[in-house]
C-alpha cells in the first residue's frame, strides 16, 4: 500500500468492515503473548513440578551407577528395557510442562480474540502454491520485521544467559565431579536465575508487541470518507434506487386512491387546489371515511371523475383544506368534522333519494 493511500485513510473503521475482518480470519494477534505465556509455565513448572521430579531422575541414576548389576545389558532386550525405563522417569518429569505449556498457550491465544471457524484460511487457494508469493511472505517486510524481533529475542536471551552464568562457570564445571543430585540442584537454581530475568523481559515484549498490533491492525483497516460513504450507501440503500421505489409507490398509491373516487359519497373541495372524497355508508361504517384525497393536479382530477360518475362536488375552501391536512386516506374523519360532514351528507341525500342505493350498489 502506498503512502498516499494510508494517508487518505482517515476516518475509523466502521463495525461492519471490523466484523467483516474478523468473520475472514483477519484479527490482531501478537505472537509474542503466546510466548510469555510458555515461559511462565515453564517457571511455574521450575518452581513447584521441577524439584520433586529431579529427586526422582537421580535416585534412578543413583540406583543405576551404584547397582549396575541389577541390570543386566547382555541382549538387545535388557538395552531397551533400560531406555524404556528412563524414558518413562523423564517422561514423567517433563509431562507437567507440556501440559502447561499446551493450556497457557490457548488461554493467551483466547485472551486475545474468542475462537472462531473461518473457512476462508482453509480454502484452497493458488496464491499460497505459488513461490513467489511464498518469497514474497517471508522476505517481506512483515517476515522480516518478525525475523528482527526474533534476532532481538535470541540476542536478549543469550546475553541473559551469558550474564547470569558467567559468574557461576567455575563452580558449574566442580560440580560436574560431585554428587548427580548437586548437579541438578545447581541447574535448577541457575536456570530460574535465568528465567526470571527472562520472564521480566518477554512480558515487556509482550506487552509492547500486544500494543503494537492491535494499533497496526486497526490502522490498516483505517477507511476513506469514500469508502465510508460507498458503505453507508449500501447499508441504507442507495438514494436515487430508494427515491424511485417511493416514486413507484407514490404512484401506485394514487392509482388506487383515483380509481376509488367513484364509490365515493361526495367531494368536499377547495375550487382548485385540494379535493377530499368521502364515502359513507351506515351499514358499512358509522362515521365517514377518505377513499381519496389530492392536490392540485389530483384535486381537479378526483373532480372530473366525481362529476362524471354524478357524486356531488361541495366547495368550501376551509373544510377541504383541513380535511386534507388532517385526515389520511381510507381514515375514519375526527369528531371535529362530524357537524360539518353530516350537514353535507344530509344535502345530498335529501336533493338525490336514489344517492343511499347507488351507495350500497358500489
Amino acid at each position: 500500500m502506498s503512502d498516499e493511500d494510508k494517508d487518505s485513510k482517515t476516518e475509523a473503521p466502521s463495525e461492519k468492515k471490523l466484523r467483516d475482518a474478523a468473520e475472514k480470519g483477519n484479527t490482531p494477534f501478537a505472537r509474542e503473548v503466546p510466548v510469555f505465556a510458555s515461559t511462565v509455565a515453564i517457571y511455574i513448572f521450575l518452581v513447584f513440578f521441577l524439584p520433586g521430579g529431579i529427586m526422582r531422575v537421580a535416585e534412578s541414576l543413583r540406583d543405576l551407577f551404584e547397582q549396575p548389576d541389577a541390570w543386566d545389558l547382555e541382549t538387545s532386550t535388557d538395552v531397551v528395557a533400560l531406555f524404556r525405563h528412563l524414558g518413562w522417569e523423564a517422561g514423567a518429569m517433563l509431562l507437567p510442562v507440556l501440559i502447561m505449556m499446551m493450556l497457557f498457550g490457548i488461554a493467551a491465544s483466547v485472551f486475545q480474540n474468542m475462537p472462531s471457524p473461518v473457512l476462508e484460511r482453509v480454502r484452497p487457494q493458488m496464491s499460497r502454491l505459488s513461490p513467489i508469493s511464498g518469497f514474497t511472505r517471508i522476505y517481506g517486510k512483515q517476515g522480516l520485521v518478525e525475523f528482527g524481533k526474533s534476532l532481538i529475542k535470541v540476542g536478549v536471551v543469550s546475553a541473559v544467559v551469558v550474564v547470569v552464568l558467567w559468574d557461576d562457570y567455575f563452580a558449574t564445571l566442580n560440580a560436574m565431579f560431585t554428587d548427580p543430585a548437586a548437579i541438578f540442584t545447581l541447574l535448577a537454581k541457575e536456570a530460574n536465575k535465568i528465567l526470571v530475568i527472562v520472564l521480566f523481559a518477554t512480558a515487556v515484549i509482550a506487552v509492547i508487541d500486544f500494543a503494537w498490533t492491535r494499533h497496526h491492525w486497526y490502522s490498516e483497516l483505517r477507511m476513506t470518507k469514500q469508502e465510508v460513504k460507498e458503505e453507508h450507501k449500501q447499508a441504507q440503500g442507495d438514494p436515487i434506487v430508494k427515491s424511485r421505489l417511493r416514486s413507484i409507490q407514490r404512484d401506485r398509491a394514487r392509482k388506487r386512491m383515483i380509481a376509488a373516487v367513484p364509490r365515493a359519497t361526495l367531494v368536499i373541495a377547495n375550487p382548485t387546489h385540494f379535493a377530499v372524497a368521502l364515502r359513507y355508508v351506515r351499514e358499512e361504517q358509522d362515521a365517514p371515511i377518505v377513499v381519496a384525497k389530492g392536490q392540485d393536479l389530483v384535486a381537479l382530477k378526483i373532480r372530473e371523475l366525481a362529476e362524471e360518475n354524478g357524486i356531488p362536488v361541495f366547495e368550501d375552501p376551509p373544510l377541504a383544506r383541513s380535511m386534507f391536512a388532517q385526515v389520511s386516506v381510507d381514515s375514519v374523519i375526527p369528531p371535529v368534522f362530524y357537524k360539518a360532514v353530516a350537514e353535507l351528507i344530509h344535502r345530498v341525500y335529501a336533493a338525490s333519494p336514489q344517492t343511499r342505493r347507488v351507495n350500497e350498489i358500489r
